[in-house]
C-alpha cells in the first residue's frame, strides 16, 4: 500500500530485531543504516537482513575524512562499492561523485568531527542536505545547524543519531511522497525532494538526547581511535587488504 508521506530516521548506529520493534512502533517507515567501522558490504547485508514490507534499511556509510584529531564526518548512501575512512576529503568526495552517491552533512559545525560553515560554503554544491536536528546535539547547536542551512539555501534532514536503542526514532525527515525501497530513498536525498524534518517532544525525548550525549564522552576518545582503528587490523582503514590499494594515495595514515 503506498504512503503520502514517508518517515526516515536518516541516521542510526544500530540495527537489530528490537531497533526494528521500536523503529515500527515510533510509524517510522526507513531507517538509514551507518555503524560506524563497519564496511559496505556488511551494511548492506545488515540492511537487507531486517528490511520488509513495513520497514525499508538503507545502507549508508558515515565516513571519517582526514585524521583523526580533524576528521571531517560525511554521511553517504547509495554507495555501491565500498569506501574507506581517513582519507582526504577531496579523495572522499571525488569518490562519491563517481558513485552519484547522495552526501549528507551530520551535525554541521559541532566539535571538531564536522563540516564548518566556511567549508560548507565552499563545498554547498556538493553537498544534498544537512542535518538540521540531531536528537543527541543540544539546542543551541542544532538552532547553529539550522542557520547555517537556511543561510546557504541547503536542504535539511533530521534523524535520531541512535547510538542506542531507545533513540531510534526520536526524530525523522518526513518526505512528501511514498518511498518504496532504499533506492527511492537515496533517490528522495539526491534530487532534493520536499520533507519536512519532525522531532518528538517533552521530558522523555530531552532526556534520551541527553543520555546519546553523554555516550560522545567514549565515542570521542583517542584511546578508542588507537585501539581500534590505528592498529592496522580496522575493516575501514585504507590500508585493509579489502581496498586492494585504491585509496593509498588518498590515505592519511600509511
Amino acid at each position: 500500500m503506498s504512503r503520502a508521506r514517508t518517515r526516515v530516521d536518516a541516521h542510526v548506529k544500530v540495527l537489530d530485531d528490537r531497533v526494528v520493534a521500536r523503529a515500527k512502533e515510533r510509524g517510522i517507515d526507513a531507517l538509514v543504516y551507518a555503524p560506524h567501522f563497519t564496511r559496505l558490504p556488511t551494511v548492506h547485508e545488515r540492511a537487507a537482513r531486517f528490511s520488509d514490507d513495513d520497514l525499508t534499511v538503507v545502507p549508508g556509510r558515515e565516513v571519517f575524512t582526514g585524521d583523526w584529531g580533524n576528521r571531517r564526518h560525511l554521511l553517504v548512501i547509495g554507495l555501491s562499492e565500498p569506501v574507506p575512512d581517513y582519507i582526504t576529503f577531496e579523495g572522499a568526495m571525488a569518490e562519491f561523485e563517481r558513485q552519484d552517491a547522495a552526501v549528507l552533512v551530520p551535525h554541521p559545525s559541532f566539535a571538531t568531527i564536522s563540516l564548518t560553515r566556511p567549508e560548507l560554503a565552499a563545498h554547498d554544491s556538493r553537498v544534498h542536505a544537512v542535518e538540521t536536528y540531531n536528537t543527541k546535539l543540544l539546542s543551541h547547536q542544532n538552532d547553529r545547524a539550522r542557520d547555517i542551512a537556511d543561510d546557504l539555501d541547503l536542504h535539511g534532514f533530521g534523524s535520531s543519531y541512535a547510538h542506542l536503542r531507545p533513540t531510534v526514532g526520536e526524530a525523522w525527515t518526513a518526505f512528501e511522497r511514498d518511498l518504496p525501497d532504499a533506492e527511492a530513498v537515496v533517490e528522495a536525498f539526491r534530487e532534493g525532494r520536499p520533507r519536512t524534518v519532525v522531532h518528538r517532544g517533552g521530558l522523555g525525548h530531552r532526556l534520551r538526547g541527553l543520555i546519546e550525549f553523554g555516550h560522545l564522552a567514549y565515542e570521542n576518545t583517542w584511546a578508542k581511535a588507537d585501539r581500534l582503528f590505528l592498529s592496522g587490523e580496522a575493516p575501514t582503514l585504507p590500508s585493509n587488504v579489502a581496498y586492494e590499494g585504491r585509496f593509498d594515495d588518498v590515505a592519511v595514515y600509511e
